[in-house]
């Protein structure tokens, strides 16, 4: 079975101009100490540094047992400068859920 992060969270999406902001939520609550381990800043910015970002900032949502992260300068100009397709919020939200992590 592959240990991806999508098997014990699920993610919500938002950009605006360059910034992406990505919510990842556990579908257990007795996960939640897990996530914060396996979601670091740092693993968020190797996953996305292939475009370019310039910095990652982890907030902890443990009412939500969520992290949001924000990620910088991530949408090569924002949804209205970009000239790829929509490489933007929700296709993200599903590279960051494809994160390969160890089992809780």
């Amino acid at each position: 079975m592959n240990n991806t992060l999508h098997n014990y969270a699920h993610a919500r999406a938002g950009d605006k101009g360059d910034r992406l902001s990505l919510g990842v939520f556990v579908y257990q609550d007795a996960h939640y100490p897990w996530l914060i381990q396996q979601l670091t800043a740092e693993r968020a910015s190797e996953i996305f540094k292939h475009r370019g970002i310039s910095n990652v900032t982890r907030y902890l949502l443990p009412n939500l047992k969520g992290v949001n992260l924000v990620i910088d300068d991530a949408l090569q100009g924002g949804v209205n400068s970009a000239l790829n397709l929509d490489g933007h919020g929700k296709t993200l939200s599903s590279l960051l859920l494809s994160m390969e992590v160890t089992p809780p």
